[in-house]
């Protein structure tokens, strides 16, 4: 087995347990529960969630998605968090090889996708998450080598900024509030990791497909003009593909031009 291999093959594992502990960072923290103690446990029945029953992605299998005490269906969300986890942990190697950067998209990734749940599940991106992630992003920038704290700043600013703006001509011409605040924070976090371009690429894929869902939802009668849509996942799938492959969407789009 190659080194490489082994690496991927670790880093998967990793994932998988970080993920797990994803899923209660998406559970509690808007519960302002603490995400450490009490032990897990079955949110129908209450019993206490053993070891061998909290195995990343195998226990869901073996328990076919049902709680062993009270046979309650288990959300489809705790292996699906685990296993993005764990594929983003790889992709993040694989993409950036043995440099500061890998850790650095291992932890973006992960605030990503614990917004992603928690819009999904509670509609709400709590500061706890996007204003330590900003700061965190723009520390990193005044040691990292591929971006410099003036891009990071200008990032924070700029995705701030135009989701602001957005949101505040959307409620002088609808007169209700479109997009929240923690739209915009998120968005500040992005451009703190990513800069100015992974805003802007951020942005547009977020749109994109937040956009398509939508338009699919009203055409299936789901949900009309005055529905909510979890924007924070869609922001979170848009920074995602702008981590890792931001650079070459820009590069393809100069070179059409």
């Amino acid at each position: 087995m190659s080194l490489q291999l082994l690496v991927d093959l670790y880093l998967a594992v990793s994932g998988l347990l970080i993920g797990s502990y994803l899923n209660v960072v998406i559970h509690r923290l808007p519960r302002e529960q603490s995400t450490v103690l009490p032990r897990s446990r079955c949110p129908h029945c209450g019993g206490v969630i053993r070891a061998y029953d909290n195995i990343p992605l195998i226990s869901y299998l073996i328990l076919r998605g049902h709680c062993r005490h009270c046979r309650a269906a288990i959300s489809w969300r705790y292996p699906l968090i685990e296993g993005l986890t764990a594929i983003c942990f790889v992709l993040s190697f694989e993409v950036f090889g043995v440099s500061w950067k890998t850790p650095m998209a291992i932890l973006f990734c992960c605030l990503l996708i614990a917004l992603a749940g928690i819009d999904a599940e509670h509609y709400i991106l709590p500061d706890r998450i996007t204003l330590p992630g900003a700061v965190v992003g723009l520390a990193i920038a005044f040691v990292a080598p591929w971006i410099t704290w003036q891009q990071s700043a200008l990032g924070i600013l700029l995705g701030g900024g135009l989701l602001w703006a957005v949101a505040e001509l959307w409620v002088r011409l609808r007169k209700v509030e479109g997009l929240g605040l923690g739209d915009v924070k998120m968005l500040a976090m992005v451009g703190a990791f990513l800069g100015w371009e992974g805003v802007v690429v951020t942005l547009f894929l977020g749109s994109l497909t937040g956009s398509l869902v939508g338009v699919t939802l009203m055409l299936r009668h789901r949900m009309n003009l005055s529905s909510r849509l979890p924007f924070g996942v869609f922001l979170s799938l848009g920074a995602l593909i702008a981590l890792f492959a931001g650079p070459w969407l820009l590069g393809s789009y100069g070179r059409l031009f």
